[in-house]
């Protein structure tokens, strides 16, 4: 069986017995003589994988008990809206910090459900960093501040969160559990599955319960995350296989070694990567400011573009895929999410290397 090194930005590349697993249980799950994706959402043996999910994904993200935890669908693009809805009463404000692509459509799309500001930006620097304490511009009686931990088209990310005197909301889709959440600082954390621990299809809330039922909204049924917490997110069919598999996932993840593990392992993977790159004598040139520079999302581009379609040409022939860089950004894009395997990575830098050689 044919395996390729799958840098995708997303969807993400999976664990080898996790999805074996999944193809052996396909169809005929639990002994049931049917797959999961023919159960009830209300059966006994679906209900399960929900609730070992919840506990699993509780366990490894130390989630506190007063937060609730949600598997919602809508993806995180929904959330841009739906924070602002349930976390902001029609007179309240919250500050956005817009340090790229995602921030930037987190911005616009709450702007359209509530009263919210730009607090920073990173447009003059190209999106190339993220703010000190000092540059975030709060407005008086700011009740959040919002941030994106993790930029995957620029390659930012949050090294340490902001320092501020108020709760912070984070969309961290694509460095979900592979760092730990300091839960003191946030109101609320969401994220995609598509990401770091599943297939695409599932989002993932974890909300200060204190904060829920208080906006004064007349929201819609879904849109309330009141309503998903009293029904433990089963108010309505969930998205039943993205959270099976992504409950296989955090076992594997809690099998090898749990959240401080997975740490070690992005810090590892990253060193490798940009290790080239600063050798390079700026061969290889990453945009990103040292201290902003992302564990999960490396960019980086070649002296001109002809070099780096050659790069791209070469690399896919060794089975080093989706590596082209967002058309926004250009260059090349490795992502190396949770499941990545780090001899992936060293079969990538040692091509890296060879191609140095031949063409630099």
């Amino acid at each position: 069986m044919k395996r390729v090194h799958n840098f995708s930005a997303g969807p993400c590349t999976l664990p080898l017995e996790v999805l074996e697993e999944t193809q052996s249980e396909f169809l005929n799950f639990a002994g049931n003589g049917m797959s999961i994706i023919e159960d009830s959402h209300r059966g006994y043996s679906y209900e399960k994988i929900q609730q070992d999910a919840l506990a699993s994904f509780r366990r490894l993200a130390d989630v506190p008990d007063d937060f609730a935890l949600l598997f919602l669908q809508g993806g995180a693009t929904l959330q841009f809206a739906q924070t602002a809805m349930n976390l902001l009463a029609e007179s309240e404000t919250a500050g956005y910090v817009n340090t790229g692509v995602w921030g930037q459509k987190a911005l616009e799309d709450a702007s359209k459900v509530a009263n919210i500001y730009e607090a920073w930006s990173g447009e003059d620097t190209s999106f190339t960093t993220t703010p000190n304490r000092n540059e975030i511009g709060l407005k008086e009686d700011t009740k959040w501040l919002h941030i994106t931990s993790n930029e995957t088209i620029g390659g930012v990310r949050f090294r340490h969160l902001p320092d501020v005197d108020i709760p912070l909301v984070a969309d961290m889709s694509s460095d979900f559990l592979s760092r730990s959440i300091d839960w003191d600082k946030f109101d609320l954390v969401y994220g995609g599955a598509q990401k770091n621990l599943g297939p695409a299809g599932l989002v993932i809330v974890i909300v200060r319960r204190e904060s829920l039922g208080k906006h004064g909204r007349n929201l819609p049924t879904y849109l309330d995350y009141q309503f998903h917490d009293e029904n433990d997110s089963l108010g309505n069919t969930p998205p039943m296989f993205p959270i099976y598999v992504m409950g296989k996932v955090l076992g594997w993840m809690e099998k090898n070694g749990g959240l401080e593990e997975f740490e070690r392992r992005a810090e590892i993977r990253s060193s490798l990567l940009y290790e080239v790159i600063d050798n390079s004598d700026g061969w290889y040139s990453s945009p990103v400011a040292t201290d902003s520079r992302s564990l999960m999302n490396i960019i980086f581009h070649l002296p001109d573009e002809t070099l780096e379609s050659r790069f791209l040409e070469e690399a896919t022939a060794l089975d080093l895929i989706n590596l082209k860089g967002h058309r926004s950004v250009g260059g090349v894009r490795t992502s190396l999410y949770n499941a990545m395997p780090v001899e992936s990575v060293e079969i990538l830098t040692n091509f890296m290397k060879d191609f140095l050689k031949t063409n630099g």
